[in-house]
């Protein structure tokens, strides 16, 4: 790698300090970074505890993952944190391998995305496709909110199952345990955040719900959850970082999940960098992102905390807040920092209803209702790509619902590339699945107006393994012999190896005949490809022209 090369990993904070940072833009970082403080702040207690793990352990990973993310990442604006997307595979890793395993997985994770930075794999989120983001995303809202549905009612459930089904099983046994004053309470908060947000943007809904369900609780009394009564005390500093829990016999264990979590990690972080470019007109380093949040989540782990990476909503916060550099985000960070030393005790006194509400409103937000209806009236493709991840996100596990999702959506991809490929001979579709009447008129022209005893195959789109057949095809059809073939790639763009390999034996046929064989307009890439699958004397009798035209001078 080269001195040029280390410059594409320099942090944002970096390139943005030495250009000049004076008190009036330290001013704007720290009321955007305490307006933000304030919106994370009952987020990352509540997706804690819907996490499995308990409230403090958000608070820590805002705080470390949070300071990191912004010091090192490659967003001038992007603040990270414990997010939804994180919910269901940090509950099942906690139930299945103990909270030892989630540290262990997410230093996997970290390193993997440290890897992937450092591989330059920054730019492969645009091959991530929507219906498949949009799939498992909808998929954790769905479980987020069934899940918050025993503490939004106050419902009595010993040992609530993980699986989605049974859970449902369990609510709706468990109706009978109602509590009023938890349905009281909860409905209060959701009616305080979505009045905010309606008619008092600028209010902080999350904070003003907790503060009220919290005094609620205490001066009524009322005998509901709350995070002191299910959790104790909340600690009122940070643990020192350690790596004692490292475990060689569960990394092997753990390491699907930890695969899946860095690509939520690196999917969300990069989306999250996206849309700060869209709202600020700035751009974002990929790469160096992705090393900052393998390394913040390296950080959280080592001080116990949960998977990190870049939150959309709070990072959207920060920018209309007024931040005007990474500064903004590592004090969002430092004020976290300072209510757990300061007012952590109060903490205990937050009802888990109405932590449940603020879930149950971040799982609305990102469900992307409207997203979700538009691809489910598009082309039957995406719409199966969208069911089915976020299906397997609901009813299987988020690893799966990722995988099929992938590999689905490659093989509709495929499918259509192949759809755009044709190959024609005398005049005709080679291929006799496809309607010739719909076909353009004039790609019938009769042989570019050749001699009879040229004969001209035109080759259009992509020829790869998934269109090969097309040219095994051509080898079948081609019947009278012709002096010359005439090969037109001019509107073929690329081929892959199965792609030159059969069009290697077709020219070789043809040469076998002694037919003489010109290949016109056929990229360079075309010829890289053929060279590599077919023999060199097949080659050597093979004439090359750059285009149609020429093909019919070299005739004449």
């Amino acid at each position: 790698m080269s001195l040029a090369d280390w410059r594409l990993y320099v942090p944002k904070t970096y390139t943005v300090l030495r250009k000049g940072y004076g008190f009036g833009d330290f001013r704007a970082d720290a009321i955007a970074g305490l307006t933000v403080a304030i919106v994370a702040l009952p987020l990352s207690m509540a997706l804690a505890i819907a996490s499995g793990a308990t409230p403090d352990r958000g608070l820590i990973t805002a705080v470390v993952a949070g300071f990191v993310i912004s010091l090192l990442g490659g967003s001038r604006f992007q603040i990270g944190g414990p997010t939804g997307a994180f919910v269901v595979i940090v509950y099942g890793v906690i139930a299945k391998h103990g909270y030892d395993g989630l540290i262990i997985a997410a230093t996997l994770a970290g390193l993997m995305l440290i890897a992937a930075g450092l591989l330059r794999a920054g730019d492969l989120i645009k091959y991530f496709p929507d219906p498949v983001t949009t799939g498992f995303t909808t998929g954790i809202a769905i479980i987020i909110f069934t899940s918050q549905i025993k503490d939004f009612f106050g419902l009595s459930i010993p040992h609530a199952p993980a699986d989605f089904l049974p859970k449902l099983a369990a609510l709706w046994e468990a109706r009978g345990t109602l509590n009023l004053q938890a349905v009281w309470v909860a409905s209060l908060s959701l009616a305080i955040i979505l009045g905010c947000r309606r008619y008092a943007p600028q209010v902080p809904g999350f904070l003003l719900a907790t503060v009220v369900g919290a005094l609620a609780t205490a001066f009524l009394k009322l005998p509901i959850p709350t995070i002191g009564s299910v959790f104790g005390a909340m600690p009122s500093s940070l643990p020192p970082p350690s790596f004692g829990h490292w475990d060689l016999a569960k990394v092997k264990e753990v390491a699907p999940s930890a695969f899946t979590i860095a690509l939520l990690a690196g999917v969300e972080s990069l989306l999250s960098a996206v849309v700060a470019d869209q709202l600020t007109g700035r751009r974002h380093r990929s790469n160096v992102e992705l090393v900052a949040q393998g390394i913040a989540n390296i950080a959280s782990a080592a001080f116990g905390g949960l998977p990190a990476t870049g939150a959309i909503a709070r990072t959207a916060t920060n920018i209309r807040s007024g931040a005007r550099s990474p500064v903004a985000g590592m004090l969002h960070a430092v004020f976290i920092l300072a209510f757990m030393l300061l007012f952590a005790r109060f903490a205990s006194y937050i009802p888990l209803a109405t932590l449940a509400a603020i879930l149950m409103v971040v799982a609305l937000n990102m469900a992307e209702i409207d997203r979700f209806k538009t691809l489910v009236t598009s082309s039957r493709g995406e719409r199966a790509v969208l069911l089915a991840t976020c299906g397997l996100t609901v009813l299987v596990d988020l690893t799966m619902a990722i995988e099929a999702g992938m590999v689905l959506a490659a093989f509709i991809f495929m499918h259509r590339m192949a759809g755009l490929a044709s190959i024609e001979h005398e005049g005709a579709l080679v291929e006799g699945d496809q309607d010739d009447f719909k076909r353009d008129g004039e790609a019938y022209a009769p042989n570019f107006a050749l001699p009879k005893d040229v004969g001209v195959i035109n080759f259009r789109g992509p020829l790869f393994f998934g269109s090969a057949s097309l040219l095994k095809d051509a080898l079948d059809q081609i019947g009278a012999k012709k002096r010359v073939f005439v090969l037109n790639f001019e509107e073929s763009p690329m081929i892959d190896a199965t792609g030159a390999h059969a069009l290697g034996k077709l020219i070789a046929r043809l040469e076998h005949g002694g037919t003489r064989v010109i290949l016109a307009g056929a990229r360079p890439m075309v010829m890289r490809e053929l060279k590599r699958s077919t023999p060199a004397e097949v080659l050597d009798k093979l004439e090359r022209c750059d285009d149609m035209a020429a093909a019919r001078s070299a005739l004449n």
